[in-house]
């Protein structure tokens, strides 16, 4: 989703820049759909997405000024989100603890393509957010954002193979959850 650049968009935005609060609060609600999808994808759950919301929008208004009206407002808010991201995740990395091994079974690309078109975008997400922290956000910075593990590594402040290290783990996981899946659904519909 990206917000069209319009005239009353950028009218919104000047009124902005002169603490107009109705134009604030209409930016917000302008944003908020944009704020959360980007959110939710680097979020645990709706609550720590809906915090990330909070922070990333009151980052928006904070730096509404350095805005350059020639670029999309969108891509803009979204670049503000995933930093508003990236900030959190390096807030409660210190807190962390230490990430359990996984397998390392492999499963074929046919197997998983039938489990996830049977998927629901909330299903993925759910998934995606049941990763652990450090997984999570290079997997979505990789596969979502395409940062490279170069720019992810400086974002993060950790090395490109640990950057690799965990995308790889993340697909692994993630593998492994769709693998439970399919599971899940040939016993159901083997019992019908």
């Amino acid at each position: 989703m990206n917000l069209p650049n319009s005239s009353e968009l950028q009218e919104v935005i000047r009124q902005c820049l002169s603490h107009d609060r109705k134009a604030q609060q209409k930016l917000f609600s302008t944003c908020y759909s944009l704020a959360m999808n980007v959110s939710r994808r680097y979020a645990s759950n709706l609550e720590e997405a809906k915090s990330l919301v909070n922070e990333g929008m009151l980052k928006v208004f904070q730096q509404l000024h350095t805005y350059n009206p020639e670029f999309s407002f969108g891509g803009w808010v979204r670049r503000v989100m995933v930093n508003t991201a990236i900030d959190h995740f390096r807030k409660v990395k210190a807190y962390e603890q230490r990430f359990q091994d996984i397998d390392g079974r492999e499963f074929t690309d046919a197997y998983q393509t039938n489990v996830i078109d049977e998927l629901s975008v909330e299903e993925l997400l759910r998934l995606v957010q049941q990763l652990p922290p450090a997984y999570r956000i290079v997997f979505s910075l990789y596969a979502v954002e395409e940062y490279t593990h170069k720019e992810i590594a400086e974002q993060l402040g950790i090395s490109e193979g640990t950057s690799k290290s965990n995308y790889a783990k993340a697909r692994a996981k993630l593998q492994q959850a769709l693998a439970g899946l399919s599971q899940k659904n040939t016993n159901q519909h083997g019992q019908r």
